[in-house]
C-alpha cells in the first residue's frame, strides 16, 4: 500500500472535467426535506461529543478532549470506545451539527437577496462557527485529509455545499447545479483554510476572501469544463496551503 494521500491530493489526480464530480461519489444526489432524516448521533454520543467539543479550545482535537468530554457527560473513560475514529469523531460532530444549524440561520435572511448573496451569508455564518476552535482547525484539516477519513470528509463537504445551495434557493436539479456544488465546495474549503491564517479583527479578511472567490466562480460557471478547471485550480491552492502546514501531499 502506498503512502497516505489527503482528499485534496486525490481530488487533483483526476482529469479536470471529472474533478467537479469526484466529491459527490460519496454523497446523495439531491437535497430533500421530503423525508425526515434520523438523528445523526445517539443521545449518548451527542452528550459525550458536545462536551468534548467544549474542551477543544484547550486540548485541541485529541483523545484527551474526548476523554474529558466523556467525564463531563457523566460516563466512564471506557465509554470513549464508542468512537473507534477517536478524535476525528469530534471533528465530524462539529461538521455535522454546524451544517444542520444552518437551516435555523437561513430563515433570517432577507427574501429579496439573490442566491449568490444568500450563499455568501450562509457560508460566512458557517465559517464563523469555527471561531472558538479556529486555532486548532489545522489539526482538524490534518485528520480530514487522511486516507482513513477521506470518504467521510468528502461526504461532509458535499453535504455542506448541498445545504448551502438548497437553503439559498437553488433547488432545480440540472447539470449546472451539480457543477455549482463542486465549485462551491472548493470555495468553502479554501476559505476555511484561509481563515486559519487570518489575524484580522472579526475575520474580515476571510469575508473578503470568500466574496472574491464567489465572484470569480460566478464569472466562469457557464460550462462543465471551465468549472472543472477552476475547481482544480482552487484545489491546487488548498494543496499548497496544506503543504505549508507540514501535511504530506
Amino acid at each position: 500500500m502506498g503512502p497516505t494521500r489527503p482528499l485534496h491530493a486525490v481530488f487533483l489526480r483526476h482529469p479536470a472535467p471529472l474533478r467537479s464530480n469526484l466529491v459527490w461519489q460519496c454523497s446523495r444526489s439531491y437535497h430533500s426535506y421530503e423525508h425526515e432524516a434520523p438523528p445523526p448521533f445517539t443521545p449518548t454520543e451527542d452528550a459525550i461529543l458536545s462536551a468534548a467539543l467544549a474542551h477543544v479550545p484547550t486540548h485541541g482535537f485529541t483523545n484527551t478532549a474526548l476523554t474529558q468530554g466523556a467525564r463531563d457527560a457523566g460516563y466512564l473513560d471506557v465509554s470513549t470506545n464508542l468512537f473507534p475514529a477517536g478524535a476525528f469523531s469530534i471533528v465530524k460532530y462539529h461538521l455535522v451539527t454546524q451544517r444542520l444549524a444552518l437551516a435555523r440561520h437561513a430563515s433570517s435572511l432577507q427574501s429579496q437577496s439573490d442566491i449568490t448573496t444568500k450563499i455568501r451569508k450562509l457560508a460566512l455564518h458557517r465559517l464563523h462557527a469555527n471561531e472558538p476552535i479556529v486555532h486548532h482547525w489545522q489539526e482538524a484539516l490534518a485528520l480530514l485529509s487522511t486516507a482513513r477519513h477521506l470518504p467521510t470528509s468528502l461526504r461532509e463537504l458535499a453535504l455542506l455545499s448541498d445545504e448551502l445551495l438548497f437553503l439559498a434557493g437553488s433547488t432545480t436539479v440540472t447539470s449546472a447545479w451539480y457543477t455549482n456544488r463542486a465549485a462551491l465546495a472548493a470555495i468553502y474549503a479554501s476559505a476555511e483554510l484561509f481563515m486559519t491564517q487570518d489575524k484580522s479583527k472579526g475575520f474580515t479578511e476571510t469575508e473578503k476572501f470568500l466574496k472574491r472567490r464567489l465572484e470569480e466562480g460566478e464569472k466562469i460557471r457557464g460550462g462543465l469544463d471551465m468549472v472543472g478547471k477552476w475547481v482544480g485550480m482552487q484545489a491546487g491552492g488548498l494543496v499548497d496551503g496544506l503543504r505549508s502546514k507540514g501535511v504530506w501531499i
